[in-house]
């Protein structure tokens, strides 16, 4: 038996997932939570050492699950957050909490280093994608700004992924796809930026702070010192280069090749695809990312899904069953409500300092069942937005992969697939990330990419398979119009910029 481990290190908590390689079979499927700094002006941090502690309680869950030595674990692949800033100093301790992907606190950081970039179409020929509000670079722009003395003492940047990946192997290293997440870093060319590095620290300090790359099938190293004492592992134990959480969902969903899109109805929401080559940007809300399969994964998020459901679900307090229950009440449309769910801001469209609305209430619309129709058709319609800019730049579209705690519900997976008017489908293994982690950890082991271990471990659930109705595709296309209008009217500068695209099209 050989067996690896995926670890997931999210938001909310740090999942461990342990497969045999030799059979394909998931053993077990663990997790441990998090806490989470959370404060009105948009500042959302984590103390790096609750992710150790995570890991480490999930991956003991785990083996005790599975009824596995610990000894017989030969690899360890790492799947983190993306976008989070872990500074340390030059004894590798962490200075201060980790600040987040959601972390909106940065936003004038970020104008602040798109402004000092000549602006967003001089960012975009530079780093082939534009800087987002959540991404490292503003993070650290803002540590300059409002912590000095923590910003002198930095000598390693790392992201979460990074920063476990160094808890196990004493190891300083970072790969392509986290690292495009950065804004510190050419996804064209596949190295850091200098430049933009030297913008925000122009002593060099930062640039040389940054860890060394890696490509998908390379080893970060081996477990040692007080990682492999505390897991209880063997010698040798190899730790891949690891990812993003986005990357090692691609590639545990099996969207390692043209023509799948990963969509995932978590507490954000993502769209992405597996690209052969850089994605010609023909909008800025594209993430022009790298994968961490030796290839491109042009990337939408957005940041209100399940984050925006629940807070409806709380309000009325209603559980599950209830809240499924109304959308299944309810007609398409909502009775002509148009529910702008931006309770976190907005990334796509780029609306950081956006805030949620309700529009068309009226005496015989007003009712419990569709308002929460109106707040899950409005986070789809957030997700169908994203979806329509990479059909404009040309992705083909054939089948899309849902995951995420809101895929469970097969109201909201036949709205998805009405909305996209495409098939859609979910894996029966629900953490893609800690999968896909999983299987880089067996490429590790053998030095290279293996398509044929994706297809023998992915399966998908033939039970979840959704194919539009095709009354209903019209329908939700008119009221994904009104609540397109309803968006540009509430905020003119996006109707400005469509103008603006359309005439230079």
């Amino acid at each position: 038996m050989s067996i690896v481990a995926g670890v997931d290190c999210g938001t909310q908590g740090t999942k461990v997932i342990l497969v045999d390689i030799n059979t394909s079979a998931v053993l077990a499927e663990c997790s441990a939570p998090h806490e989470l700094i959370s404060e009105s002006n948009g500042r959302r941090e984590q103390q790096p050492i609750w992710w150790i502690e995570a890991m480490v309680s999930a991956f003991s869950k785990a083996l005790i699950q599975a009824d596995v030595d610990p000894k017989g674990i030969s690899a360890i692949g790492v799947s983190g957050q993306q976008h989070g800033l872990v500074a340390l100093d030059r004894h590798g301790d962490v200075i201060r909490p980790a600040k987040l992907w959601c972390d909106t606190e940065t936003a004038p950081q970020n104008a602040e280093l798109l402004e000092m970039l000549g602006g967003e179409q001089a960012c975009i020929d530079r780093l082939g994608l534009r800087i987002e509000t959540g991404y490292t670079a503003s993070k650290i722009l803002w540590m300059k700004r409002h912590e000095p003395e923590n910003f002198a003492k930095i000598a390693h940047i790392l992201l979460p992924h990074d920063y476990l990946n160094f808890w196990l192997t004493g190891e300083f290293s970072a790969e392509y796809g986290d690292a495009s997440g950065t804004g510190l870093f050419d996804v064209r060319n596949r190295c850091w930026d200098e430049h933009v590095c030297q913008l925000i620290d122009p002593t060099g300090n930062l640039f040389r702070a940054l860890p060394p790359l890696n490509s998908a099938e390379k080893a970060a190293g081996v477990v040692t010192g007080t990682a492999k004492a505390r897991l209880g592992l063997s010698d040798n134990v190899v730790v891949s280069c690891g990812g993003g959480d986005n990357m090692m969902g691609a590639i545990g969903t099996g969207n390692v090749n043209n023509g799948i899109i990963t969509m995932s109805l978590g507490t954000s929401g993502t769209i992405y695809t597996f690209s052969d080559k850089p994605v010609e940007l023909k909008h800025p809300s594209i993430a022009n990312f790298c994968s961490s399969s030796n290839g491109w994964m042009p990337l939408i998020c957005t940041m209100n899904v399940t984050s925006a459901t629940s807070l409806v679900q709380e309000v009325l307090n209603m559980n599950l069953t209830e809240f499924n229950y109304s959308i299944e009440a309810t007609k398409i449309g909502a009775g002509n409500i148009s529910f702008l769910q931006f309770f976190n801001g907005e990334r796509v469209p780029a609306l950081p300092d956006g805030k949620a609305s309700i529009h068309g209430l009226d005496a015989a619309n007003f009712t419990r069942d569709n308002l929460v129709r109106s707040v899950v058709e409005g986070a789809t319609y957030g997700l169908k937005y994203g979806l329509e800019l990479l059909r404009d730049a040309g992705i083909q579209i054939d089948q899309i992969r849902l995951i995420g705690g809101g895929a469970k519900s097969f109201q909201w997976r036949q709205m998805i697939a009405d909305t996209m008017n495409c098939e859609v489908i979910c894996p029966e293994v629900e953490e893609a990330a800690a999968l896909g982690a999983a299987i880089q950890a067996a490429w590790a082991l053998d030095g290279e990419l293996s398509n044929d271990l994706i297809e023998q471990v992915i399966v998908l659930n033939e039970d979840s398979r959704t194919l539009p109705i095709s009354g209903n595709v019209g329908l939700y296309e008119v009221a994904y119009q009104r609540y397109i209008d309803t968006l540009y009217c509430q905020y003119p500068q996006l109707n400005t910029r469509r103008l603006t695209e359309a005439n230079n099209d």
